[in-house]
């Protein structure tokens, strides 16, 4: 008996202390532990065997068996509790064997006993439990397993989380009263475990959340000792994403996944792969820290099974999940790269390894084909190992699209045999031009390129990207490492357009464009662009332009633009103004000018004119034309001459009297210098002097002959003044009745064509000049007349001529003194057939003549081709008849 005692006294001594019940809170770790519990007043002295020596080594080794065996001789004791019972829990781990109960509820004068948890495991109820912080640091969430054995599994199982997080962060807290916990209930819809959620505010996962569980289950209360964790040192990061395999360019194979985006934190990273081929099986198991795994030696044939977990990396945490598994089978044919993108001018490599029938051929056997059409020259290949072989292209060319392939296939080929996989070569001609232009207010500079040079790749991106040197450009523009990229927009006409504002004027922009594919990223050739280089101005305002009087030039004048301030020279196209203007173009070097003077042909015309400029130096673009300016007609200087002026007479025999009606043509704009306003007729007479008419804008003008003579001028009046040549016209009838025209004829030369010719007979007056009139006769039609010079005999008249009608031609000497008498025929001259070839000149009897010959010689050819085909029809042959030999019939042909 006093062993036994002792004994005990030694299991309490080993096992049991006592400690105050809030002075410990059970810390969560981030591994999973353990809660058991069981009923209050339970002793342990019979779990003490008789015969056991006080100083025994071994209790501990006889401890568990007695427990097992005392726990199952009362497997009804649990079932014969009452509902109030409340039973004492404890928390343990794998790692820790001991755990702390509570001798009363949570409320203060507690007092915790530490046991081996294997008394509780065997005895009481028992759950697993882990609690994690979700990855977006706004959840935390503890995971109980009911591991309770029979009875109590027939039981409804309810459990609440009470828990308390304190306002301030402190390394010691004062014993949290029983009102100032929280509770969640947790959710036990799935048998036999439950999930608790308490929300955590992101500016408290440093601080310590004290919490307990309260579990019912068939009517009895389970209450766990206090626990205390810090939401952050807990948290379960959510599983890697996007696990990928690939065959790298050096022939490994490449694990490679994407970081969880919401942790806070760098992770580390647990990898498990298994390799199975023909020829060889592994598995492994690697921490890291980076988002990819390269492993070697990997061949064709081969599958590889992948998954990924993450924890933090620099603290406690968890585990994430596995991720889902990922198997990569490698192909009979290796390439490596499998696809390359690259650009023009460039050199690439392509590595494969080739299995055939489980054998791996050697390197040295392996022979290269592109597009199985050209066998690549062997100078190309290179032995890399013993069953790697690589080929190198040089100074590519861009690839030529054929059909819907826009890449050239490489072949990777045993000696007589290739396998239908091949590996994709894509080449680009990458050279894109990049235009930029700075607006004449220099606010904004707007760069402009275009795609239709380069080739388009299905999945491809461009983007505009630049880099800002401080002070202009370097002379060799490179691509710099630290870029910013560009928003463009595509225009109408093809090409993206992109702004710059603000803009540093002196500042160099280097600028490139990136195509940006799965495949890699290819740059364009980079420029550099300073925007005070670039700039085009705006166009010259307040454009002026006029006639000048007297000098009758075209002078323009402008007003050059406020930017930029430096030299500018200006360039002026001008041209008639119409729907289509034929623009002449010129140049003005002169920064100070701002007006220039133009010799143009026309005087009298409207005119368009448009200025615009550029700087002298030459750098920048010409701006935009300006408005365009016209001229506005006005007169320059009196009109050069009146106009040329004939007359109808009408004769009244009953009263005496003549009317006379002037007629004259209107002025061209050379002669009117650039208009007339209005004729004047100035008469003169001996008896009543010399008097003036105003007639207006009208062309002709009727006025009573009365005197012997009468003279009349008629002139021409603009802005300016009347026209000093004008052309005098005197009525006399003595000299109507001069008759020095002896003769007129007129012959028709076709239907617009007539030709007149006369002679004079002597006279003592000086000629000045021939009116000759014509219009058809008995038609009430209108009289056309023209001047001829005095010194022309003969006159071709073009009008249009009627072949059926007859004409009346008149032909008037007019003399300083007057007009004299008329010469008037009434039809055409009847010989005129040997008229016309006799004054019509040579330039229609010499085509006459070239026609005859020309007629006459292809007549004689003709007949001579007729006389050899009848001669040689009726020539014997030789062979045949006697009579005919030695006769030289060739000689006769000749002859002929």
């Amino acid at each position: 008996m006093i062993c036994q005692k002792f004994c005990v006294a030694l299991l309490h001594w080993e096992f049991i202390y006592l400690i105050t019940a809030f002075n410990l809170a059970y810390p969560i770790t981030p591994w999973r532990f353990k809660l058991s519990c069981m009923p209050p007043n339970t002793t342990y002295d019979f779990l003490l065997p008789t015969g056991i020596s006080k100083n025994t080594s071994n209790v501990n080794e006889h401890y568990e068996a007695v427990v097992e065996a005392k726990f199952n001789s009362s497997s009804t004791y649990l079932s014969n509790l009452s509902s109030k019972t409340t039973f004492h829990c404890c928390l343990w781990s794998e790692e820790d064997k001991n755990c702390s109960v509570h001798a009363d509820d949570v409320e203060g004068k507690a007092f915790v006993a530490t046991v081996n948890s294997l008394v509780f495991q065997q005895i009481g109820a028992n759950w697993n439990i882990q609690c994690w912080t979700k990855e977006d640091l706004e959840l935390f969430i503890c995971y109980m397993e009911s591991l309770f054995k029979n009875p109590f599994k027939a039981y409804d199982l309810k459990v609440h989380l009470l828990y308390v997080l304190p306002e301030v962060l402190e390394e010691s807290l004062p014993v949290p009263q029983k009102g100032s916990f929280l509770t969640v209930q947790c959710n036990c819809s799935v048998r036999d475990s439950c999930e608790c959620h308490v929300p955590v505010p992101t500016a408290k996962l440093n601080h310590t959340l004290l919490m307990y569980f309260k579990i019912t289950s068939g009517g009895v209360i389970f209450q766990s000792p206090m626990m205390s964790v810090q939401p952050i040192n807990v948290v379960k990061p959510d599983p890697p994403l996007g696990l990928h395999m690939e065959i790298t360019d050096t022939g490994n194979l490449k694990i490679s996944w994407s970081s969880p985006t919401l942790v806070p934190f760098q992770l580390q990273y647990q990898v498990k792969y298994s390799e199975n081929s023909s020829t060889n099986m592994r598995k492994a198991d690697e921490i890291v820290s980076a988002t990819s795994l390269l492993v070697d030696s990997v061949l064709p044939g081969s599958s590889y099974e992948v998954q990924v977990r993450g924890r933090r990396l620099d603290g406690p945490g968890l585990w994430s999940d596995w991720s889902a598994p990922l198997i990569f089978t490698t192909q009979d044919v290796i390439y490596f790269p499998p696809k390359i993108l690259t650009s023009v001018g460039s050199n690439v490599s392509f590595h494969c390894i080739y299995k055939n029938k489980n054998k791996i051929v050697s390197s040295k056997k392996i022979v290269w084909w592109m597009n199985l059409a050209e066998k690549i020259p062997q100078s190309q290949y290179h032995v890399v190992g013993d069953h790697v072989s690589k080929v190198t292209f040089r100074s590519l060319k861009a690839t030529k699209p054929r059909g819907k392939f826009t890449y050239d296939a490489i072949y990777c080929c045993n000696e007589h045999e290739c396998h239908h996989r091949y590996a994709e070569l894509y080449v680009i001609d990458v050279n894109i031009n990049i235009s930029c232009e700075t607006d004449g207010y220099l606010t904004q500079m707007t760069c402009r390129w275009s795609t239709n040079a380069i080739q388009s790749l299905v999945g491809s991106t461009l983007q505009l990207r630049y880099h800002r040197s401080s002070l202009y450009c370097s002379d060799v523009p490179s691509i710099h490492p630290i870029s910013e990229s560009k928003d463009c927009h595509l225009q109408r006409d093809g090409f993206y357009e992109c702004v710059f504002q603000p803009i540093f004027l002196l500042s160099g922009y280097t600028m490139w464009i990136r195509i940006n594919h799965s495949l890699g990223s290819l740059d364009s050739p980079p420029t550099c662009v300073v925007p005070d280089s670039v700039v085009k101005p705006l166009p010259p305002s307040s454009v002026k332009v006029e006639i000048t009087v007297k000098i009758g030039l075209l002078k323009i004048s402008w007003e050059k633009p406020v930017f930029p301030e430096n030299n500018l020279k200006f360039q002026i196209r001008y041209g008639l103004s119409g729907k289509e203007v034929q623009w002449k173009m010129y140049e003005v070097h002169d920064a100070k000018s701002n007006s220039a003077s133009v010799l143009v042909p026309d005087l009298c015309a409207v005119y368009a004119v448009q200025v615009r400029c550029k700087r002298l130096d030459g750098l920048g673009y010409w701006s935009n034309w300006s408005s365009p300016a016209y001229t506005v007609v006005t007169d320059i200087k009196v009109p050069t001459r009146g106009p040329e002026v004939w007359r109808i007479i009408n004769e009244d025999t009953t009263k005496k009297e003549r009317n006379v009606t002037l007629l004259w043509k209107p002025l061209m704009k050379n002669d009117s210098l650039c208009s007339v306003r209005k004729y004047v007729v100035k008469h003169h007479t001996s008896r009543n002097g010399t008097w003036s008419e105003d007639v207006g804008n009208h062309t002709q003008f009727t006025f009573l002959w009365t005197e012997q003579a009468h003279s009349v001028t008629v002139l021409a009046v603009n802005s300016i003044g009347a026209s000093f040549v004008n052309f005098n016209l005197t009525f006399s009838w003595p000299m109507s009745k001069v008759n020095t025209v002896q003769s007129l004829s007129a012959y028709p030369l076709n239907s617009s064509c007539v030709f007149l010719s006369w002679k004079l007979s002597p006279s003592d007056y000086s000629l000045m000049y021939f009116i000759t009139e014509w219009k058809i006769l008995n038609e009430d039609s209108e009289t056309k007349w023209l001047r001829i010079p005095s010194s022309v005999k003969k006159y071709y008249i073009h009008d249009h001529f009627i072949p059926i009608e007859k004409y009346q031609f008149s032909l008037y000497p007019v003399f300083m003194e007057g007009v004299g008498k008329p010469k008037i025929i009434n039809s055409f001259t009847p010989d005129d057939i040997e008229k016309r070839q006799n004054d019509a000149g040579l330039y229609v009897i010499v085509p006459i003549i070239i026609s005859s010959s020309i007629l006459l010689l292809g007549t004689l050819l003709i007949s001579h081709q007729r006389m050899k085909k009848m001669f040689w029809e009726d020539v014997p042959n030789p062979k045949n008849c006697s009579w005919a030999q030695g006769l030289n019939f060739q000689k006769r042909m000749d002859i002929l």
